[in-house]
């Protein structure tokens, strides 16, 4: 599933690219995807012209002179800038634009593709609902927002109505740089441990985003990122050797997924 790495770079790339392109038209294969029917989208979005490109979580956001198209790739696919002559095997949206190029929008399961009048965004239900976005916040502002939370920690970070864009591929490192077991209780962080679950969440995630996101994902162009099985450091590493202490990297079910540590630099107790 793509996270803030991975979406952050689609927001920019498209950013580049798509401001001041023409929608022809909405091809959808997938019609559930939709928040309302293709027609009326279409209505909508029949020559307006897209203005930015920003994100949101796990959400990209495009505005247009029409309103706002919102895409959310579900457990991944791939968004590609294309013509009709070079369409990739499987899509399931394609908007064409008036200068005869195409964005190609496939989900491997499921995904969103909605359309929200300019003046409505605060309607969308599944966007106006996000916390804000992880790397936006201070440290003074990441630490309040933290500390106001109930439950364990790896829940807290991965519940997106609190905090939006740590996914289940980036959590692993960002909790091991922290030195922070994924079930410590939130009431039980000092404040030397939300300082290093700051630093780790940013140590977990910038290096990736510098790499334009996971190799499993492509860009907006077709090009893999550059963020390698080998940067990772114990995330899916299970039965390797931590690379502070040596200790065998485990893996425990943590709640309804399951998390990869070093039971020593990661203790479930307060040092």
């Amino acid at each position: 599933m793509p996270e803030i790495p991975e979406i952050a770079s689609r927001a920019s790339e498209m950013n580049r690219v798509l401001p001041g392109k023409n929608i022809l038209q909405i091809e959808a294969k997938q019609p559930k995807c939709l928040n309302i029917p293709l027609d009326e989208m279409n209505k909508h979005l029949d020559g307006a012209q897209i203005q930015s490109v920003v994100h949101h979580g796990k959400w990209l956001k495009l505005l247009t002179t029409a309103g706002w198209i919102l895409i959310n790739m579900g457990m991944g696919g791939e968004i590609l800038l294309a013509d009709r002559d070079h369409l990739p095997d499987k899509h399931r949206v394609i908007v064409d634009f008036s200068d005869s190029t195409c964005l190609v929008v496939n989900f491997w399961w499921f995904g969103y593709f909605h359309f929200i009048e300019v003046d409505k965004l605060h309607e969308h239900a599944l966007t106006a609902k996000l916390g804000p976005n992880v790397l936006d916040l201070s440290e003074t502002e990441f630490v309040e927002l933290i500390r106001n939370q109930k439950g364990k920690l790896k829940a807290v970070l991965l519940d997106q109505s609190k905090i939006a864009g740590i996914g289940n591929a980036y959590i692993h490192d960002i909790l091991f740089l922290a030195k922070l077991h994924p079930l410590r209780p939130i009431a039980s962080l000092s404040d030397n441990d939300l300082h290093n679950l700051y630093k780790g969440v940013h140590g977990g995630l910038e290096p990736a985003l510098a790499k334009r996101g996971a190799f499993y994902e492509v860009d907006l162009f077709g090009n893999k990122g550059d963020f390698q099985m080998e940067d990772i450091l114990v995330g899916y590493r299970e039965g390797q050797a931590c690379p502070v202490c040596g200790t065998t990297i485990i893996k425990i079910k943590t709640g309804g997924t399951s998390s990869f540590i070093c039971p020593t630099c990661q203790p479930n107790h307060i040092l």
